[in-house]
């Protein structure tokens, strides 16, 4: 089924549903998992780029420990990856070169108007530029608030 599965996080309650989803999804397939943080570098001004850079890779350590807990706690193997860049080009980027069968990511679940600001979402350009399925999973609170 799958042998590989690329979880990018971003440390945020979305991402933590993504997660456990794809923790169950490797077990179900004794697969890896490739837990990815990617450090965007268009967001900062020149003079507080390091700054930036610093404490969202810090941010992204811990987002990563996350996911290689959630792995350890159902014995699932996680390589761990730190990129930069623009989100979305890493993740499809990362997953041509770590040979993932799968990508499993969190969203927003946004509906509505909501949707629509966001069109330019990072997982909608995985999904709509990525050569493998894309698992695109509701934060748990975010489906009942839809209800």
């Amino acid at each position: 089924m799958y042998d590989a599965i690329c979880c990018p996080t971003d440390g945020s309650p979305g991402s933590d549903a993504a997660v456990d989803h794809a923790c169950n999804l490797a077990v179900l397939a004794d697969a890896r998992l490739h837990a990815l943080f990617v450090v965007d570098e268009s967001v900062a001004g020149a003079t507080e780029w390091d700054t930036v850079v610093e404490r969202e890779e810090a941010r992204g350590e811990r987002a990563l420990d996350a996911v290689a807990e959630a792995g350890g706690e159902r014995n699932v193997p996680v390589e761990r990856h730190l990129r930069r860049g623009r989100a979305h080009e890493e993740i499809l980027e990362a997953a041509g070169e770590y040979g993932v069968d799968l990508i499993v990511m969190g969203t927003h679940g946004r509906t509505g108007i909501g949707r629509f600001l966001s069109a330019g979402s990072v997982a909608e350009r995985v999904v709509r530029h990525s050569d493998v399925p894309v698992l695109t999973v509701r934060r748990r609170d975010a489906a009942r608030a839809d209800a």
